[in-house]
Formats: structure tokens, C-alpha cells, sequence
């Protein structure tokens, strides 16, 4: 059986992720060389399969029947950013806060914390970070009590009030604030014990 042309392979692999998959050419480096690659994205970018969100990142756009192709989630085109499968990324700042539902303000930069590369880059208009972190920080990657962790951070121990730690409570299942335990060794002290707050919280 002859060998699929390099664009169509790196189109089956598209087809195979769906719409709404966010990649770089790094995604498609078992397959050709980069200019081969870089070519055969650019091709599929002119006959308006795929999209160019920024240089070097694309997405297999996902469409709405009134809106048109839709801008994806920040978390996948951060994972894209990050590369290499393995490599963890994690929610901070503002966007943290956001996620776990404690503002319904999104922010127009968007922070994640990285084990990879630092990049930066503007979809749209917003503008996603990565930012490289010590291991630490990257303990708790993925998990509900990183993205807790990195939320209180931001707002402060002076804006976590009861009303916030009930309003976060309810926001979290029950085996979400029992499992905060086995990490409250990477949060630092005051929350800490908001941890254990949670953790004990009537549902």
C-alpha cells in the first residue's frame, strides 16, 4: 500500500482530533520535515479547513449555525502552546478565579503556569501567557486544588471572607474539598486553612 501524501496525513490526524482541536506544527513532526508541514498547514489554512489563530498555532474550527467558527477555549490553546503531550499547564490569576465560578468577569490576558516554554501570544483579543514556574507550583497541576490554590492567591487572604469561602464551597463537589487534603502541603499556611474549611463544609 503506497505511502498517503504528507497533507493528507496531517489531514486524517486533523479529522481524527474533530473540530475544536488547537495545534502547532510540533503536532505533526512524526509525520515530515517542517517545511513540508508548514506548507501543507498553510494550504489547509487557504481552502479554509483550518484556521491560523496566531503564528505557528491553528485550530480545526468549531462552528455555530448563527455565530461562525468559534474562538476556543483558552485552556486548549494554552495545551497547545505548552506542546510536547506530558508537559502541564495551570489556571492563575484572574482566570482562575473565573474557572471556579467566583467572578463572572473573564479576563482579557489569560495566565497559565508552565513546566515548558514561557510564550505569549494574542487570539483575537486575548492575549494567553505562559508562564514557567518552579516545580512547586506545578505540584498540583490539573487538579481541583491547584486551580483553588492559584485563585486565593490572586484574590488575597484580606478578600477571602466567609461569604467567598461559602460561595466556593458550594461551587465544589464534596469529594472536591475532601481531596484538597491530600494537597494542603503545597498551600501555603493561611490557605491552608481555608482548606480545611472547605473540607469540613456542610453540604
Amino acid at each position: 500500500m503506497a505511502t498517503q501524501p504528507l497533507s493528507q496525513q496531517i489531514l486524517n490526524r486533523i479529522y481524527g482530533h474533530k473540530r475544536g482541536w488547537v495545534f502547532s506544527p510540533i503536532h505533526f513532526r512524526d509525520l515530515g520535515n517542517d517545511l513540508g508541514i508548514r506548507k501543507s498547514l498553510q494550504s489547509l489554512c487557504n481552502r479554509g479547513t483550518i484556521r491560523r489563530l496566531a503564528r505557528g498555532l491553528y485550530d480545526y474550527p468549531e462552528c455555530h449555525p448563527q455565530l461562525g467558527n468559534l474562538t476556543p477555549p483558552a485552556e486548549r490553546i494554552a495545551q497547545a502552546l505548552a506542546g510536547k503531550e506530558g508537559l502541564r499547564i495551570q489556571p492563575t490569576g484572574a482566570y482562575a478565579v473565573n474557572v471556579l465560578g467566583l467572578s463572572t468577569q473573564v479576563p482579557a490576558k489569560v495566565v497559565f503556569l508552565t513546566d515548558g516554554i514561557q510564550r505569549t501570544i494574542t487570539v483575537g483579543k486575548r492575549t494567553i501567557q505562559l508562564q514557567r514556574t518552579t516545580p512547586k507550583n506545578m505540584a498540583t497541576a490539573g487538579r481541583t486544588s491547584g486551580l483553588v490554590i492559584q485563585a486565593l492567591r490572586y484574590l488575597g487572604r484580606n478578600q477571602v471572607d466567609d461569604s467567598l469561602v461559602k460561595l466556593l464551597a458550594r461551587r465544589l463537589s464534596k469529594d472536591d474539598r475532601r481531596n484538597l487534603m491530600e494537597d494542603i502541603q503545597y498551600a501555603p499556611a493561611w490557605i491552608g486553612d481555608v482548606f480545611r474549611r472547605l473540607a469540613s463544609a456542610e453540604d
